[in-house]
């Protein structure tokens, strides 16, 4: 059984999908031009709470995402796995309002500063990061950890 090879985001089949042909209806220029996508088109983007810090989690943008959430003042992922964009909140109502976008100096990651609103993880969690601590402040690592090199 042979598997189909991936499709750029922008190119899936989605009820909201761009135009074929156009990866996003309105990014600037300036900003496209700048980014360096995966091979997949993609750009991870680390959503934060915009007033504690805290990390809350990371998504994935091409194009046509990064577009909506810099102009609807809502973070618009790309599902990697639904093959289609989602705004976040649109279902759970756990909605990110973007207080800040900034590219880091790569410009291959996104950084969102957000007012996150109830569980930004999927599981209910505040955090994607709560569940599964490998490492912590007072230096102690996890059950899921190798002893650190002698």
């Amino acid at each position: 059984m042979t598997s189909k090879p991936a499709r750029h985001p922008a190119t899936a089949p989605d009820r909201d999908a761009p135009p074929h042909g156009s990866p996003s209806r309105g990014l600037a220029p300036d900003i496209a031009a700048r980014l360096r996508r995966s091979p997949d088109g993609l750009v991870p983007a680390i959503a934060q709470q915009y007033d504690t810090g805290e990390v809350l989690m990371l998504g994935w943008m091409d194009d046509e995402a990064l577009h909506r959430t810099l102009t609807t003042g809502r973070c618009t992922y790309w599902s990697r796995s639904r093959r289609e964009y989602w705004v976040k909140g649109d279902t759970s109502g756990h909605v990110q309002w973007v207080k800040a976008v900034a590219l880091d100096c790569d410009a291959d990651t996104l950084l969102v500063k957000v007012d996150q609103v109830g569980a930004a993880c999927h599981t209910g969690a505040r955090t994607c990061f709560d569940a599964d601590v490998l490492l912590d402040d007072a230096g102690s690592a996890g059950s899921g950890t190798s002893a650190p090199d002698q």
